[in-house]
């Protein structure tokens, strides 16, 4: 039995090497005295040629470097060494002033950055994180090489035995036979060397010779009935395996239990030939039996290893399918069941994405390919339709002409980081994402302001009314980009009101029937159901509605069919809940979109959205304590309905949910 792998220890044991790689020298010798302390042996670099000549030679598992740098800067020698080895754990050091390019080194494989000055206690767990995932892939790797070599050994041991069992072939002719019953006097001849029982019996069921072994473990067989190793089996011999083959004429195997001379019961193969004489009938019977004990046990053992195999398959805390070349899941623990959903025989991209094909750039063809490991990151979707982010791992399973077979692919769930890099760079890039959206609406600003005041020195009405209303319509939208960033940002508590249904729909309409009109969308509404009042925070909740409704509207511009470009806009109040209903005729979405949707940073429109429309209002539906439900297909349009109470649970309890 293999003694239990242990848990993966992130503490640096055997002083584990950083390579350290900096143009500033004060940083070079404060970071290298503080990684000392950590316990660390530390390499050090004053540029990233230099820094990547040092990691060929030392291959240290992780790397500290700064981003900007002269000659290779740190984008460059991440590049370089991702190439060199996809394990190596590299954390990005930035200032202020880099932090596009900290967030973009995270698209090449960095495993983290911070920021300058440099706070300790975020530099010791950046690189406690590193090491655990240092040593949860070493473990993997354990795990993999273990099972692979166990599950050799036991099958070697099997082909030994089926070899052993292949004894049951006989001797035809009783010429053939006889000859090999005693090559002379005192000899032991064929029979006495065989691994096996070997006897022949006449026609009166009454054993004529022997082999060795069958004497030591059966007892004398001079003279004793055919039946009599088989205890009281088969009273007066009748259906016994050679009585079989005396009435029959045929060779017959079958399984029995011998009692050997000490009493003890084995079980064993027994097969038996019937031997012809010159006139063709059965005149005697070689049997020939094979203990099945060693096989029992081998059995035995081999199920009991499979089932520790299975255990520490399931114990591990992550999702682990094995693969064939057709992407079919043929083997999964229960991580990968439980959390997906999926069964046996199901394509790993279908329980994942639900894609109907194989995703771009899918690691376990390439390690199919190459026979190599591979490492990737992407999202995928559990069985509650939630996203995750999963970092994967895949390892080849050859055969035994050493073709790669199966793939065994390990995915982690990496969710909870993501997020926490998301809360501390989101800001950031969507600010910076912004930018350019608020100079247009500065413009567009300017050029209203430039009509009103023109037409205030002419007595111009129509030229002051236009000039009015690209003012207001880019305050509207400013307005609402402004509460995109507040909401957030920071936690805002919701400002509960008695709102009138009918009238707040109303509002909604009027706020995009003159987009939809300007695009040529026959905009539908249905208010007749809308009487009475709700509780809600009216400037949160019309901001989340708005951006559904602008977004039914780009669904139908972004549609090339011919199809007409229809919207519909219906609001009730159904038992104790307000409903809002938006329907349009746009180009729809898939399921991997629609589970997508709500995501931060997701969006379907390219470099037209931001991804934080949508993520902003579900959060503000969920303040309300509400639902969304989204129904669509490519080609088919959407559906989108938004309910919530009329009555609000924590009312006057400035209930948030902080982002």
């Amino acid at each position: 039995m293999h003694p239990a792998h242990p848990e993966p220890d992130p503490t640096p044991s055997a002083r584990t090497t950083v390579l350290l790689v900096d143009d500033e020298q004060d940083i070079r010798e404060l970071l290298a005295m503080l990684l000392t302390d950590l316990g660390f042996s530390v390499l050090t670099a004053a540029d990233g040629d230099h820094g990547l000549a040092l990691f060929k030679t030392a291959r240290p598992p992780i790397v500290l470097t700064d981003i900007k740098m002269p000659g290779l800067d740190g984008i460059g020698l991440l590049k370089a060494i991702k190439a060199l080895s996809p394990d190596t754990e590299v954390i990005m050091i930035s200032g202020h002033g880099d932090m596009e390019l900290a967030i973009a080194s995270l698209k090449f494989g960095a495993a983290d950055f911070i920021t300058k000055p440099i706070d300790d206690n975020l530099l010791e767990h950046g690189l406690k994180k590193a090491q655990e995932r240092i040593a949860m892939r070493e473990l993997v790797r354990d795990y993999t090489e273990n099972l692979e070599r166990m599950v050799a050994e036991k099958s070697a041991r099997l082909v030994e035995l089926e070899r052993r069992l292949a004894a049951k072939q006989i001797v035809e002719g009783l010429s053939s036979a006889m000859r090999f019953v005693k090559s002379g006097e005192g000899e032991a001849g064929t029979l006495g060397e065989l691994p096996c029982f070997v006897s022949i019996h006449n026609r009166e069921q009454r054993i004529i010779s022997a082999n060795t072994l069958y004497c030591e473990r059966l007892g004398e067989p001079d003279g004793r009935e055919s039946w009599a190793v088989y205890g009281s089996a088969y009273p007066g011999g009748r259906g016994c395996p050679v009585d079989e083959a005396l009435k029959s004429g045929l060779a017959g195997s079958s399984h029995e239990t011998l009692q050997g001379v000490d009493g003890t019961c084995f079980h064993a193969l027994v097969s038996t030939t019937p031997i012809t004489g010159d006139g063709g009938d059965v005149s005697m019977v070689l049997e020939i039996a094979v203990d099945l004990t060693e096989v029992e046990r081998l059995h035995s053992e081999l199920v009991s290893s499979q089932r520790r195999f299975r255990d520490l398959f399931d114990a591990v805390p992550c999702a682990i399918t094995v693969q064939d070349r057709s992407l079919h899941v043929v083997e999964a623990n229960k991580t990968f069941l439980r959390d997906f959903g999926a069964t046996l025989g199901t394509a790993c991209y279908a329980a994942y994405k639900h894609r109907a094909e194989p995703c771009p750039e899918c690691p376990i063809l390439t390690t199919f390919e190459d026979g190599t490991r591979h490492q990737a990151e992407t999202v995928v979707t559990d069985r509650f339709g939630e996203p995750r982010n999963i970092l994967i791992w895949t390892a080849p399973l050859f055969d035994a002409a050493g073709r790669v077979e199966k793939v065994m692919e390990v995915s982690t769930d990496i969710t909870q980081i993501r997020q926490l890099q998301d809360h501390l760079s989101s800001l950031g890039m969507m600010l910076g994402s912004m930018s350019h959206g608020v100079k247009g609406l500065l413009m567009g600003l300017d050029g209203g302001m430039y009509r009103v005041e023109s037409g205030l020195r002419k007595c111009d009405l129509e030229k002051i009314q236009s000039g009015w209303d690209t003012v207001r319509h880019r305050i509207q939208h400013i307005r609402k980009m402004v509460l995109d960033i507040l909401y957030y940002a920071k936690s805002r508590d919701l400002e509960y009101a008695e709102l009138d249904l009918q009238a707040f729909a109303k509002d909604l309409a009027n706020l995009v029937e003159s987009k939809a009109a300007h695009a040529g969308i026959a905009l539908t509404c249905d208010f007749d159901g809308s009487q009475g009042h709700f509780e809600a925070d009216y400037t949160a909740l019309s901001s989340a509605m708005v951006n559904f409704l602008e977004n039914a509207i780009d669904a139908c511009l972004s549609e090339t069919t011919g199809r007409p470009r229809k919207m519909g806009f219906r609001v009730a109040a159904e038992g104790d809940k307000a409903v809002f209903t938006i329907t349009d005729t746009g180009v729809g979405m898939d399921r991997e979109a629609r589970e997508k949707m709500f995501t931060l940073f997701f969006s379907s429109k390219g470099s037209k959205g931001t991804g934080i429309g949508l993520f902003i209002s579900n959060r503000i539906i969920e303040q309300h304590h509400g639902g969304i439900e989204v129904d669509s297909s490519l080609g088919e349009g959407t559906r989108i309905t938004v309910w919530l109470p009329l009555t609000q649970p924590e009312r006057g309890k400035g209930h948030t949910e902080g982002q």
